[in-house]
């Protein structure tokens, strides 16, 4: 497909499994880029069908019986994805030049900064211009970019007939190359960290390499939370010829989906960091892969590749968006929970939708029914917890497991299994009962056990219950991560009308809202609290932890003070910032 490039300051990062498993096919052709997980490949499979019959295309089933039907599968619904969008977009084109009103409302809801924008508005002065320029509309309307999304601690290993398969059939090998040998012209981004094997695995592709016009037709996206772990990724990279075209910087609480609370590290320091320290990232990279391109007998560019900073986590408002493109200079933000109020731009299915709108801020929570051990963004009575807890009532707790995607834990197996299955459950539930614990104790700890819920199916099912397919392996239950900015969209939009909020022209908001800094570091502050004090034993080592989040919190509220009172306009919330600044003063551990 042809090459992209985004007028749009904002982009949708990837939600959950099937949220935004096919937002390029609604989205893309107005310019906006988006996210694909590209995890669940059964899921994939039935949604390639789906456009294929929409599309008239031919669809030829990939069974599991296929060699490498993994990789297989994703590769091909990427490609009906692209043919998809691709004919979407040749549609608008045609159209929108034959209606002046239609292009003008498409133009009003771009940037101020769109260069596209600029240069339309200065050819045009009214309809008989417009009509002599429409090879010229043609020529230069974007189209959006359909990105990828790894969690890259999604490896599992995987067997056939009860052998083990080689390391290139695990999970996120076999995902990776599905994108790989797509014929996207686009990026594939990482989350959750280094996986030094899978980094290795990119070498093989000669779509990650430079052509000698410095063109990439695939790129690499790096989700990080601190510079330290950009600068040793895009070492890493660059060490073996791979270039990081972007650093993606997310929130580690306050952005939906799995929550990685360790440091503490507050959002605007670490932006801070980037700014500061973006040349020397880059001057340091480039000569890194310069040497592993020379090595490799590659063409190698002479100057650094494009590199963009991007953040995502938590921004809900036209002032929040345009502090982060202003005082951080940032390339673009993603807006990530308020488009599940945009049936248009995700795939949601009414129930759910009808519980998000509803959500207040008491609904939206850490919870601890991931079954990979980290924090997981929840909505109370979302409805694969209200199944879950009904299992639990009638003494059958777990799930039969479908999907076998989170099988990690080899604590009563040889094969690896989910904590959230009935496998697991059975068998640590007979350990608890063993230990005749008093009645309290054991009733903790039993709760701990079927607390977690089967997210690898919930997170992708409303894509199967809003087109009306099958989900007879999948269940109806529904999983759903929001972050906290969930409980101020409480109405249904439309996509033009939140593009319009995003830049400033309407807002779509029912409540006034607290800076996504303020709640960020409120999110730490309250897991802090919650960690001391769920700790029996306070170790020298549980110690020095507490200490490092202390002062990495402290070091955030000192920034953000001297912050706030630089621009009170735009940052209201010094009050709350200093009540949180008081609470954690006062913790002793």
């Amino acid at each position: 497909m042809m090459k992209n490039k985004s007028e749009h300051s904002f982009f949708i990062p990837v939600m959950g499994i099937g949220f935004t498993i096919d937002s390029p096919a609604k989205v893309a052709h107005l310019g906006i880029n988006s996210t694909i997980s590209i995890v669940d490949d059964g899921l994939m499979e039935k949604l390639r069908e789906y456009y294929c019959n929409k599309i008239n295309i031919p669809f030829q089933k990939i069974t599991k019986n296929v060699e490498d039907f993994r990789a297989k599968r994703i590769t091909e619904y990427l490609n009906t994805i692209d043919k998809v969008v691709e004919d979407k977009y040749d549609e608008f084109k045609n159209t929108i030049t034959e209606k002046y009103d239609e292009f003008k409302n498409y133009i009003d809801i771009l940037p101020d900064s769109s260069t596209l924008k600029e240069k339309f508005l200065s050819k045009i002065k009214d309809v008989q211009v417009f009509d002599k320029m429409k090879d010229w509309v043609k020529e230069n309307l974007p189209i959006g970019s359909i990105d990828v999304n790894i969690m890259t601690k999604l490896d599992k290993v995987n067997y056939k007939k009860g052998e083990q398969l080689p390391v290139e059939h695990n999970d996120a090998h076999a995902a990776f190359r599905g994108f790989a040998n797509s014929n996207l012209e686009s990026s594939i981004i990482f989350s959750a960290g280094m996986n030094n094997r899978l980094y290795s695995y990119i070498e093989n592709f000669e779509d990650f390499y430079p052509t000698e016009d410095n063109y990439l037709k695939k790129k690499i996206v790096l989700k990080v939370s601190d510079y330290k772990s950009a600068l040793i990724q895009g070492k890493f990279l660059a060490k073996k010829g791979l270039w990081v075209s972007e650093y993606r910087i997310e929130s580690g609480v306050n952005c939906g989906g799995h929550a990685f609370v360790a440091n503490a590290s507050p959002l605007g320091y670490i932006l801070e960091q980037f700014k500061e320290s973006k040349n020397c990232l880059i001057d340091t990279i480039q000569e890194v892969y310069t040497e592993g391109l020379k090595t490799k007998n590659k063409y190698f560019p002479k100057e650094p590749l494009d590199v963009k900073i991007t953040v995502q986590g938590g921004v809900a408002t036209n002032e929040e968006h345009e502090f982060l493109m202003s005082h951080y200079e940032v390339d673009a933000v993603g807006w990530g929970t308020a488009f599940l109020s945009v049936p248009e731009a995700v795939s949601l299915d009414d129930n759910t939708l009808d519980l998000l709108l509803k959500s207040e801020a008491k609904d939206l929570y850490l919870s601890e029914i991931s079954p990979l051990g980290i924090q997981f963004n929840s909505l109370r009575t979302n409805t694969q917890d209200v199944i879950k807890q009904q299992k639990i009532d009638e003494k059958n707790p777990g799930s039969s497991c479908p999907k076998r995607y989170l099988q990690f834990n080899t604590e009563f197996t040889e094969r690896a299994i989910c904590t959230a299955s009935k496998q697991y459950q059975k068998l640590k539930i007979a350990e608890l009962d063993n230990l005749n614990l008093e009645t309290k104790e054991h009733t903790t700890k039993y709760d701990t056990i079927t607390n977690k819920s089967c997210i690898c199916t919930g997170l992708g099912t409303a894509s199967l219950l809003v087109n009306n397919l099958d989900t007879k392996i999948e269940g109806t239950g529904v999983s759903v991560c929001p972050g906290p900015s969930m409980a101020y969209f409480s109405k249904k939009s439309s996509l033009v009308d939140m593009i319009k909020h995003i830049y400033g022209q309407k807002n779509v908001m029912t409540r006034d809202k607290i800076h996504m800094f303020v709640v960020e570091l409120q999110m730490y502050l309250d897991n802090f609290i919650n960690e001391i004090k769920n700790t029996e034993v306070i170790t020298k080592r549980e110690k020095n932890k507490f200490r490092k989040t202390f002062n990495n919190l402290k070091t955030g509220i000192d920034y953000y003070k001297t912050l706030f009172e630089k621009f009170p306009k735009e940052l209201r919330n010094l009050k709350e910032l200093l009540e949180i600044e008081s609470k954690l003063l006062k913790i002793s551990y």
